[in-house]
């Protein structure tokens, strides 16, 4: 057999997979459930997604036109081009554009954007070797044209979108200075500084979330607290800003921040620390008090870092000269915090780190919502029977409704008592809303006698032997007469910080239930005749322990 014959139908071969392609890459390369548009260097290029992308937590913007901000996997998912089991796409680079629409498909929701600076579209590719997607076949290349195997695995999804620093879980807005104030070679210094601080927080999944506002004269949005959680991105997204310019309007910043930012709809997560850290070059154009107090208000911790601050003869032309104290959630040195000059900023990024992830110094977004432990101490006695019982739960559920309830945010656990007590469950066995509301509607009633007093006790030792003070709450509900003294045992659970509220029903003696509850008696005492009367106690007891929540913090 000659030469000649055995190249050609080689040559043959090699022309037929590269005009499969045209001028793009003949092998897909491997990108990740979380890689965007803006991460692909080419105008047109063939990706390979691996399977399950909508397991996770992908940001998508548009419909049909995506802006590159956007999740290429998740939107070629949402597009249709893509299945649940991965494979090639063909990504079209595109020039921005504005108003990208929301719309729901193929189990992913796309959110609405008003502008994005590049966009995308994507098409499936034709005679991509099989080998390559996720599809089996019994027709393979031959050996001398197939590509080598260790070039085409597939990245650990879940390594890739493990990580972020658990200890900081906290959904944190930047505000940058973008004001005239500042100019651009400073602008550029900011960046860098906001840079160094994004990569030392560590954001991830189980990690903070981090958005950006840019203040000038109008606050402008750059990105939600969703659309970068991995690392890479986030500081890809930063090193991106463009400078603004315009007056310095923190205070609009920051009402635009604290009315908008945190909402469910862009990303805020339930039960996590509100934290916004307010960046300012010399001082505000505007009033920073009311849109602070509205912050406060709203649960938000405002940090204000001030960089350059006012030389003595600049002090004239500052419109307030306490705007520090009034931005801040709380006065105590804590929250603010000053830099001399926009070129000494790198020592500074570690210790400024650690308080916007000091979980116990932020005191603002504790709201009575997101931070107390609640203990419900409930009579399963036989006076009670099963459908009275029934009330009780569908009452305690209501009002574990109105807390937000998760790893970092509240918990609530229950206690069963008769003459005998059982750990219905603990306060961190249940880490969301629906599992402890379904926990506590699932409760077995138990039938015997009534010791209120042991039950106390018990309560006091096994529910709460582990939280800090000022934000343990139990709920005492009861329906006749205890076999043992209540006082003793309501008193050492008082000197532990825990603030009892008492709940009577039916035959339960006025005397007994105001000697467990906490001072003031009168205000920490329900009583009903019927069962059916305890949903009428659900608003007043959320509000009172918001109160005491916030009187004792």
């Amino acid at each position: 057999m000659s030469l000649l014959s055995v190249l050609l139908p080689l040559t043959g071969l090699f022309f037929l997979i590269s005009s499969s392609f045209g001028s793009e890459s003949s092998v897909p390369y491997p990108i990740t459930c979380v890689t965007r548009g803006a991460d692909l260097m080419d105008d047109a290029v063939v990706v390979l997604c691996p399977p399950d992308c909508t397991q996770w937590r992908v940001s998508v913007f548009g419909t049909g036109i995506y802006a590159s901000v956007s999740s290429v996997c998740g939107a070629a998912v949402h597009r249709g081009v893509l299945g649940p089991s991965g494979g090639p796409v063909r990504v079209h680079r595109l020039q921005g554009q504005h108003s990208y629409m929301s719309s729901y498909a193929h189990g992913i929701q796309s959110q609405a954007l008003s502008q994005w600076t590049t966009s995308f579209r994507l098409t499936k590719p034709v005679n991509v070797p099989l080998e390559l997607t996720s599809d089996t076949s019994t027709t393979a290349l031959p050996a001398a044209a197939q590509p080598a195997k260790k070039t085409l695995k597939k990245p650990s999804v879940k390594k890739a979108l493990q990580g972020g620093n658990k200890d900081c879980q906290m959904d944190i807005a930047m505000v940058m200075d973008s004001s005239n104030n500042i100019g651009q070679r400073r602008f550029n210094l900011q960046k860098n500084f906001v840079t160094k601080l994004a990569a030392m927080l560590r954001v991830g999944p189980t990690g903070p979330h981090v958005g950006l506002i840019q203040a000038s004269d109008s606050p402008r949005t750059e990105f939600l607290l969703t659309n970068y959680t991995q690392p890479k991105e986030l500081l890809f997204a930063i090193k991106e800003l463009a400078y603004l310019g315009g007056d310095s309007n923190i205070g609009k910043a920051i009402m635009h921040t604290a009315e908008t930012f945190f909402i469910q709809e862009n990303g805020g997560r339930r039960g996590h620390p509100r934290v916004m850290m307010v960046l300012i070059d010399g001082w505000p154009s505007d009033d920073l008090e009311q849109a602070a107090k509205f912050a406060r208000d709203s649960g938000v911790n405002v940090f204000l870092v001030s960089v350059a601050k006012p030389a003595p003869e600049e002090l004239a032309m500052v419109p307030d000269k306490d705007f520090v104290k009034k931005a801040v959630c709380k006065d105590n040195g804590f929250f603010s915090y000053s830099i001399p000059s926009w070129f000494s900023t790198t020592k500074h990024v570690k210790p400024l780190t650690q308080r916007l992830c000091s979980l116990d110094g932020l005191l603002c977004s504790k709201t009575c919502y997101n931070s107390v432990n609640i203990g419900f101490l409930i009579d399963g006695s036989s006076s009670v029977g099963e459908g009275n019982f029934q009330l009780v739960l569908d009452f305690l559920a209501g009002i574990a409704g109105s807390f937000d309830i998760s790893d970092v945010g509240a918990h609530i656990g229950a206690v069963q008592f008769t003459y005998d007590q059982r750990l219905e469950f603990g306060l961190s066995d249940h880490s969301n809303k629906e599992d402890a509301t379904n926990a506590l509607k699932r409760i077995p009633y138990m039938s015997g006698g009534t010791a209120t007093g042991a039950a106390i006790s018990y309560t006091t030792q096994r529910l709460f032997r582990r939280t800090g003070p000022g934000r343990n709450f139990l709920i005492v509900v009861t329906d006749g007469q205890s076999y043992d003294d209540v006082r003793s045992p309501a008193l050492i659970a008082h000197k532990q910080e825990i603030t009892i509220y008492s709940v009577g029903v039916a035959w339960a003696p006025m005397d007994d239930l105001r000697a467990m509850s906490s001072e003031p008696k009168d205000s920490h005492t329900f009583f009903t005749r019927e069962f059916n009367g305890l949903a009428d106690f659900i608003p007043p007891l959320v509000q009172g322990i918001c109160r005491d929540f916030a009187e004792k913090n």
